[in-house]
């Protein structure tokens, strides 16, 4: 399993890609603490990053499905799969490890970020309890991401197909709340119950707060080794479909 881990790496940071995604991240996380910056009156800076957080919760879940258009397809594409899936490890220790590579490509764009608390420090005051709080929330909310994308990848041999799968599954999961309160839902008001159950942004938005509700925790937990579970049963009926 370590010798996936380690070639998954190594196609990440040993090509530009996973510098031009962070940079993308650390751009788009720039132009919100700009904008948070903006909006302080007083002369010494005190705010915890939730705003900052808040909108790239937006942004990165259209960059999620970047990191994981290729870890299935490219697979076929190149004709590595099968090669995979016919060595000493199985098909959990295969997605298991795929899944690490890219959380850990995530977490190191998280640790870049950590310059901008750092440097606002230097100058103001930064909340540490809901600093630490909203990365939490934000690492659990693009780990859960990061497995759905896996999940969307599995079902196709085409990269694009698979990036698009995710943009859209993205999409719904961020917007499930502004769904939800529509007339139709609002007429049906245990369907509207249940759909909120999944609204990741509401949950996040308690994590941006400072508030770390255990509920809000095993959520993200749960949803994470349920779409990872879903992957690993994915690859598993392809397999057997192709004997």
């Amino acid at each position: 399993m370590f010798s996936v881990y380690k070639k998954e790496l190594h196609s990440f940071f040993k090509t530009p890609f996973a510098y031009i995604i962070s940079a993308l991240f650390l751009f788009l996380f720039t132009l919100s603490l700009n904008r948070g910056l903006a909006d302080i009156n007083s002369a010494k800076m005190q705010f915890t990053f939730s705003d900052v957080f808040a909108t790239n919760f937006f942004y990165f879940s259209f960059i999620v499905p970047v990191l994981t258009m290729r870890c299935f397809p490219d697979e076929r594409k190149f004709g590595t799969e099968v090669l995979i899936m016919t060595s000493p490890i199985n098909v959990f220790q295969f997605v298991i490890a795929k899944f690490l590579a890219i959380v850990t490509v995530f977490f190191f764009m998280m640790v870049l970020s950590l310059i901008y608390p750092i440097i606002t420090a230097m100058y103001g005051s930064v909340v540490i309890p809901a600093l630490i709080s909203v990365y939490i929330g934000f690492f659990l909310w693009g780990v859960m991401c990061i497995a759905i994308g896996m999940l969307c990848a599995s079902f196709t041999e085409n990269s694009i197909i698979s990036a698009v799968l995710g943009e859209a599954a993205m999409f719904i999961l961020t917007f499930v709340n502004y769904f939800v309160k529509s007339e139709y839902f609002d007429a049906h008001p245990k369907l509207q119950s249940f759909a909120l159950m999944f609204a990741a942004e509401d949950k996040f938005n308690y994590f941006a707060q400072g508030i770390i509700r255990f509920s809000d925790v095993i959520f993200f937990i749960t949803a994470i080794i349920v779409f990872v579970a879903w992957t690993i049963i994915s690859l598993e009926a392809r397999r057997w479909k192709k004997g």
